[in-house]
């Protein structure tokens, strides 16, 4: 089974991963793409979804509502704080791209109609996790201090040779607080474009084993299983991540082979 996926530069609103089409059951992801002047009308559907302006500037129509020109970056390596937007089910709207734009989509099915929220740059935090050689800056941009009901999503750029996301975790089973079940997107950008890094998804009854070497506008799939990322030297590496399950936040467990080195 392949949990990689690649984007093709492509004007419009593009699906890359979508329920019961891919390996994941709650989560979607996919990507705007539109030139200065150019709109796009979107309907939420059954999901909550979140807007992450990647570059670009941008102005949003609803109901009687215009958030007009948002967006702060023209890369997002020019800035670690994303502009963004959410919207709930049964949402409709209209995108205006002031310049070129890129956003990605990030949804997943909910029950609860909750209000849109347009949400700054300056409102999401910022923090500096791990040490070397696993360390990389994070930022929390959907969350519970959000009108998100079930969506997590952050980005995080990786010291160049360094890991994220280790000791290898995961977050497939039930037994809150200390681990919940969430399926989970990493999508990869990089500067200079041709640079690369190893994304490791593993599980202990080896039914998946799998080390991808992701390129710019990649992702992977983490339907369950222990993941950890290493970008190479050189480079200038992103990723967007998502998360989507029974609760929404941060309850995951460290491979315990490797739990020691966190300690």
């Amino acid at each position: 089974m392949n949990f990689k996926k690649g984007y093709q530069k492509s004007k419009g609103y593009t699906k890359i991963c979508e329920i019961d089409k891919c390996t994941l059951k709650k989560l979607e992801f996919g990507i705007i793409e539109l030139s200065g002047g150019e709109t796009l009308d979107f309907y939420t559907e059954d999901k909550e979804t979140a807007f992450i302006i990647l570059y670009g500037h941008c102005s949003v129509y609803f109901d009687d509502t215009a958030w007009e020109n948002i967006g702060k970056r023209q890369s997002v390596f020019e800035s670690r704080k994303a502009e963004s937007f959410y919207m709930p089910i049964e949402q409709k709207l209209k995108i205006k791209a002031e310049d070129e734009l890129k956003i990605a989509v990030c949804a997943t099915p909910v029950a609860e109609k909750t209000e849109p929220q347009y949400l700054p740059s300056d409102r999401v935090p910022l923090k500096l996790l791990g040490k070397v050689p696993f360390e990389r800056e994070t930022s929390f941009i959907i969350d519970g201090t959000t009108n998100a009901k079930v969506l997590t999503i952050g980005e995080s750029y990786c010291t160049e040779g360094n890991w994220a996301g280790f000791p290898p975790h995961k977050h497939d089973v039930d037994d809150m607080p200390n681990e919940c079940i969430a399926e989970e997107i990493y999508y990869f950008l990089f500067e200079p474009e041709q640079g690369f890094a190893v994304q490791c998804l593993y599980t202990k009854d080896g039914e998946i084993d799998e080390a991808y070497r992701v390129k710019n506008d990649e992702l992977v799939e983490m339907p369950y299983g222990y993941h950890t990322t290493v970008t190479t030297p050189g480079y200038k590496s992103y990723f967007l991540w998502l998360m989507a399950g029974d609760y929404q936040g941060f309850n995951r467990s460290s491979d315990p082979e490797h739990a020691w080195i966190e300690q």
